[in-house]
């Protein structure tokens, strides 16, 4: 069974530029721009906003 591609693996790098990512999935129709998070960087132990990769 193929994976849906209305909802694809995306990968968010941090905007502090170390290099951490997350790695989850999105819904295309409801979100069609890149996604911006506010997540958790362990290296600099601190929240940042994680944009979309592509």
């Amino acid at each position: 069974m193929a994976r849906n591609e209305l909802r694809p693996v995306i990968k968010l790098r941090s905007s502090a530029g170390t290099g951490y990512s997350y790695v989850t999935r999105k819904n295309r129709r409801t979100t069609p721009d890149r996604l911006t998070l506010s997540k958790y960087d362990p290296i600099i132990r601190l929240h940042v906003p994680f944009r979309e990769e592509r």
